[in-house]
């Protein structure tokens, strides 16, 4: 999600690390409290930056998560599903997307837009 966003749910980002734990991810950083911010990207040429919702590591691996919730500006969100998508090859690490009930679509509308490695979102 957006970082305009991130206040209004952090309940659901705070689920979606529950169920990473679940899965058995080792050092998870999230971008709420109580838990260390992941890396923080700088936009080049302009003052945005980019912070995936959710970094974590499983058997040596790097994976990034990013929550899926409808958008008012969809545009910065395929930006940012991009560029993390482009870091996780480069780290030989993934990219997930997480989405809940009410935003399969939203989210799988954005999926089929950007061509995404993974197209199957993680529905909690």
């Amino acid at each position: 999600m957006v970082q305009a966003e991130k206040a209004e749910n952090t309940e659901f980002i705070e689920k979606a690390v529950n169920y990473i734990k679940a899965k058995g991810y080792e050092y998870i950083k999230a971008d709420i409290e109580g838990y260390e911010t992941p890396k923080t990207f700088r936009r080049k040429g302009t003052d945005g930056f980019i912070t995936p919702d959710i970094e974590a590591e499983k058997n040596g691996r790097t994976y990034f998560f990013d929550i899926s919730l409808k958008s008012e500006d969809p545009s910065l969100l395929k930006t940012k599903w991009l560029f993390l998508e482009s870091l996780s090859k480069m780290k030989s690490g993934t990219f997930r997307v997480i989405t809940t009930k009410g935003h399969f679509k939203f989210t799988d509308t954005m999926l089929e837009d950007i061509h995404l490695e993974n197209k199957t979102p993680i529905k909690i």
